[in-house]
């Protein structure tokens, strides 16, 4: 036995870990995506007929296999054009990434007064049961959202954000896209989601809110008007009574940490091309 364990790991490489590893990753990601979207019964539809398959060719059963095998033939096209939005969220998922930050650089300070004035806003919209609903793009871009509604490209303030979803206001039924440090368009209209498994009590603001995570990376605010509950959703999940301290802290991770990160490896950059040149 110990000649056997031996002989394997003698053939086993650094790169042939690395493979391994990189496989393992790549099947973890896959089956979290899976079990995010509607596909996680399908996909246990597949391994049935697959086994299905295995066992009729085993046992001879020709004229069953032959059936499955063109079922598999057809329902592997048919995935592409079903699946359609969930292969669209994971192509997005793979693509976007760190380096392509939306914020411009701003001060800590400047930061803190622009959240701070979100803050305050959801806080009356949530008092006074006003309906609300402010997406902050990111990394995926929103422009085709934006050209849903009207493009105002004003500056972030408490009051201009109540004018906009005050009830009887033009634009207070569309959704608010934040673009940096601009209430960019207002009055967009957004994808609902198409998650049957979400409760009841969610109305359609809610469902748009969610609908847009599970297509981009954006962060969604949400307060109820019948309830005045505040709500965020994000990578299509939906966290419901929050207060502003919760909403403080996931918008400053936004306007700053995004920024702090992009910082750092740029620091490390320079640090390693200065380095190449002492080498040099």
């Amino acid at each position: 036995m110990k000649d056997i364990m031996s002989n394997i790991t003698s053939g086993i490489g650094i790169m042939d870990v690395v493979d391994i590893l990189l496989v393992a990753f790549v099947i973890y990601k896959l089956l979290g995506f899976i079990r995010e979207s509607r596909a996680e019964q399908l996909v246990r539809g597949l391994v049935l007929l697959v086994l299905a398959m295995w066992l009729s060719g085993l046992l001879h059963l020709y004229t069953l296999n032959w059936i499955l095998q063109g079922a598999m033939t057809i329902g592997l096209i048919a995935l592409v054009v079903v699946f359609q939005p969930e292969l669209r969220r994971g192509l997005e998922r793979v693509g976007r990434g760190k380096w392509m930050p939306k914020f411009r650089q701003i001060e800590k300070s400047e930061a803190k007064t622009i959240v701070g004035e979100f803050v305050q806003a959801i806080e009356e919209a949530s008092a006074t049961k006003t309906g609300v609903l402010l997406v902050f793009e990111r990394q995926t871009s929103l422009t085709d959202i934006c050209e849903t509604g009207t493009v105002i490209n004003a500056r972030i303030s408490k009051e201009i954000i109540g004018n906009i979803f005050y009830e009887g206001a033009p634009l207070h039924d569309g959704a608010v896209v934040v673009r940096g440090t601009k209430i960019y368009a207002a009055g967009c209209v957004l994808p609902l989601t198409e998650d049957k498994s979400l409760s009841t009590d969610l109305g359609t603001r809610h469902r748009a809110g969610i609908g847009i995570t599970e297509r981009s990376d954006a962060i969604v605010i949400i307060v109820s008007e019948e309830s005045g509950i505040i709500s965020m959703a994000k990578d299509g999940q939906i966290d419901r009574y929050l207060d502003g301290k919760s909403v403080e802290k996931e918008l400053l991770d936004i306007y700053i940490g995004d920024q702090e990160e992009t910082r750092l490896k740029n620091v490390k950059k320079a640090m390693d091309k200065v380095g190449g040149k002492k080498d040099v």
